[in-house]
């Protein structure tokens, strides 16, 4: 799994660069799941827990909400974390729901 912290144009910058160097790497891209986070976040740390079945099939980069560069992630999610957006668009937050995970992961894999 991966971390990384950055305000959203960076965030999407550094998520394109990671599908680029994926799909030079390999015939298969994998997708960037992004956890925002903060800490403590036991309920991160579960679903952290939970992802670690999944983790051959995404990148996971974790977004502090924290940090001053994402006052507006923080603003955003300061009462919802965990949030897991999917290649940028939004998937789930509060827990990590594996029937949604799978779904849109085979879709993914299927377009792939």
């Amino acid at each position: 799994m991966l971390w990384f912290q950055g305000n959203s144009m960076q965030l999407a910058k550094y998520s394109f660069r990671l599908l680029l160097r994926n799909r030079s790497a390999s015939k298969t891209v994998l997708p960037v799941l992004t956890l925002f986070t903060k800490d403590p976040c036991p309920l991160c740390d579960e679903a952290k827990e939970v992802l670690e079945a999944y983790k051959n099939r995404f990148i996971l980069q974790e977004v502090d909400i924290t940090l001053p560069e994402n006052s507006a992630w923080y603003q955003r999610y300061k009462f919802d974390i965990p949030v897991f957006h999917l290649n940028g668009q939004f998937l789930m937050m509060h827990r990590v729901d594996i029937s949604k995970l799978e779904k849109q992961l085979q879709k993914l894999e299927q377009q792939g």
